[in-house]
């Protein structure tokens, strides 16, 4: 897509999350499958409406989801088939979540921009949305989902910018139903690995571990990383856990990891990572940083930011990399 040359243009994005969320529900991408299909075909395999289908599927065109051949018939581009939750990667489950959870906290943003709280906090209920959450089985199944589909797009990248080789034991502090510490361990057999997070992601963690043929080294802990994280692993991975929350509250996950890890054991944290001066490549970063904002609380941070974060918490920066739209930046726990 073009620059938008207005903001008669911008204004419209939400267009594009709603075209893209009606494919989704309409599970067009495995209907149109390896082939170009007539869209009368498709009306039938979708249940659809075949003008209004038709309507659909030329704006998903316009998008470079959908190509037109001949005929009145449809294809799928390589960029649309990230739909397909067949697909590797796969975002279908990020649509519902961004277009279904997200969109409507995004409708009070400037509540939030008055007054610098997240929507949980307007509402009174504190600053913990993932604890307030546990009540709600249907955004945690979408989040988790979510993060799945996230995460496993970027389990190659993350492998190829470090080295697990020195390390023996790993844990995911965080880490959900286990996708980022079985991607990890999938590719090196010698790793141990322990997925830590909230009582609720176990169930689904352990059939994760089961399912990809690693209950024999990987397992599942739970807890809260408020309180303390376990020890025993050398290397520490975190992925977008400490943007979720402010600076007071990273610094007690900080500490808890600094306590749990061996002295010269080593963090890993993945976050996007702000710019000192933004400029309109970093859009996702800055849209990011807005949705925590009105989300969990937290924030997007510089480079400089973490590295200060984790100095206060007994940390020695080793290096940043590059991952996708995220980047790997490994830190050292100083000795005593």
């Amino acid at each position: 897509m073009s620059r938008p040359a207005s903001v008669y243009e911008l204004v419209q994005s939400h267009r594009i999350t709603a075209v893209i969320h009606a494919a989704v529900q309409l599970d067009l991408a495995e209907a149109i499958g390896g082939e170009a299909k007539s869209v009368a075909e498709l009306a039938r395999l979708v249940f659809a409406d075949e003008s209004a289908l038709r309507r659909l599927l030329v704006a998903l065109t316009t998008l470079g989801l959908c190509a037109q051949a001949s005929g009145d018939r449809f294809g799928i581009t390589d960029l649309g088939r990230q739909l397909d939750q067949a697909a590797d990667p796969s975002f279908k489950d990020w649509v519902l979540f961004e277009s279904e959870m997200l969109a409507q906290s995004w409708g009070g943003l400037v509540d939030s921009v008055r007054s610098g709280k997240s929507a949980a906090e307007l509402r009174g209920e504190g600053d913990d949305r993932y604890a307030a959450t546990g009540y709600a089985p249907e955004w945690t199944r979408r989040f988790n989902a979510a993060m799945v589909s996230l995460t496993r797009s970027l389990v190659p990248k993350i492998v190829a910018a470090h080295d697990f080789t020195a390390a023996r034991a790993l844990m995911d502090v965080g880490g959900g139903t286990g996708e980022l510490i079985s991607g990890v361990l999938q590719r090196n057999a010698h790793l141990e690995g322990v997925a830590f997070d909230l009582a609720r992601c176990e169930a689904g963690a352990r059939a994760h571990f089961v399912r990809v043929g690693l209950a024999g080294r990987c397992r599942f802990v739970a807890g809260s990383f408020f309180e303390a994280i376990p020890g025993g692993a050398d290397t520490i991975l975190m992925k977008s856990i400490l943007h979720n929350w402010k600076d007071g509250r990273c610094e007690i996950i900080l500490r808890n990891c600094r306590d749990a890890l061996p002295i010269d054991g080593t963090l890993i944290v993945i976050e996007r990572i702000m710019p000192e001066l933004a400029t309109a490549e970093d859009a996702g970063c800055a849209l990011s940083d807005l949705n925590m904002l009105r989300g969990p609380g937290g924030c997007e941070r510089t480079e400089a930011q973490y590295r200060t974060l984790a100095a206060k918490a007994g940390f020695s920066f080793v290096v940043a990399v590059g991952v996708g739209s995220f980047s790997l930046v490994k830190f050292r726990k100083n000795g005593a």
